[in-house]
């Protein structure tokens, strides 16, 4: 009877030794998601917006005489890497110290300042012509990593690293400018102007691209199946662009007094349907030269080019859209 119950009490003994080293052992499938905002941490000078360059530009113009003075310059920098980040990922675990992931997110960048260009009436302080162009940028990639961690069971630091696949982005620019003139051949009343105005929203879409990440965190075990983590993540992605469409388009014109700003009447306009292939669309190379379809001239705002059916040519852009950033949010495992 002394046996029997030494048995019993050796297996249960067994038994509860080997529960208790199975809670060791982590489980192998997770979700996580997450949300967080990255900072900016090299900035750049922004690219180009068509012929106007990464500059905020402030002038005074002689309204009698034309004549341009500048009176200040600024270059304008930054990146497109600061902005809000969401994402999901599905892990697992080799062992308690090794595991694989595999992230989809989503990026929607702060708004930029590309380009501001204001001149200014000498002694009527009224603009004469001012452009202003803003950019940001929306993204989703695809980020496989690698995890290391020493398998702690409540509080788990790691260490993150791998690469960065964007699957589809874009940089989005809206532009408002307006100009007054004196178009030659029309006839105007005394004190009046044209005054023009145009509001421009344009795509630019990226090249195939690689980028790199890393970061370091903890996860905070808070039951047998959740845990909560965060982490101080670093992203490095170079992105450079493949072609250029303005998607909205809009022109009016009016002639007005210069002093009063009174409308006068209504001059003819443009719209998107309106533009040339040239006007619309760009492709971006590397090397302009003789053959490459750049422009020739303008009427009013019109841009005639060597080929106005033809997409346009123009410099290729970099921008960065990596950054430091901190994530935050729940592993669910299974």
């Amino acid at each position: 009877m002394n046996r029997i119950n030494h048995a019993i009490l050796g297996l249960t003994a067994l038994l509860l030794a080997q529960g208790a080293q199975a809670q060791h052992i982590p489980k192998k499938m997770y979700i996580k998601v997450a949300g967080g905002y990255f900072f900016s941490v090299s900035p750049g000078q922004f690219p180009d917006v068509g012929p106007y360059p990464p500059r905020d530009i402030r002038n005074n113009v002689n309204p009698a005489s034309g004549a341009v003075t500048e009176v200040f310059e600024k270059v304008l920098t930054g990146s497109y890497g600061e902005g809000v980040r969401g994402g999901i990922s599905i892990g697992y675990n080799f062992n308690k110290n090794v595991a694989i992931e595999g992230t989809f997110n989503y990026y929607h960048s702060k708004n930029n300042l590309m380009t501001r260009n204001v001149s200014v009436f000498e002694g009527l302080n009224k603009d004469a012509a001012r452009i202003e162009s803003d950019g940001h940028v929306n993204a989703i990639d695809f980020a496989p990593s690698l995890v290391l961690s020493p398998g702690y069971e409540k509080f788990n630091p790691y260490v993150r690293f791998g690469f960065v696949v964007p699957l589809w982005g874009r940089l989005f620019i809206e532009t408002e400018a307006m100009r007054m003139s004196r178009p030659a051949g029309l006839p105007l009343p005394a004190g009046a102007m044209v005054r023009t105005d145009i509001s421009r929203k344009e795509e630019i879409k990226p090249n195939p691209t690689i980028g790199f990440q890393g970061a370091m965190g903890f996860n905070y075990n808070v039951s047998r199946r959740i845990d909560v983590f965060a982490e101080a993540e670093y992203r490095n992605v170079p992105v450079r662009s493949k072609s250029k469409e303005v998607t909205e388009y809009n022109e009016t014109n009016k002639v007005v007094n210069l002093q009063s700003g009174q409308e006068l009447s209504q001059l003819p306009g443009r719209s998107i349907g309106d533009l040339s292939t040239a006007e619309r669309e760009t492709r971006y190379v590397t090397v302009l030269d003789e053959g490459s379809n750049t422009p020739t001239g303008t009427s009013g705002s019109k841009t005639i080019y060597k080929h106005d059916n033809a997409p346009a040519n123009d410099l290729k852009s970099y921008i960065n859209i990596g950054g430091l950033g901190l994530n935050a949010g729940v592993r669910i495992k299974f």
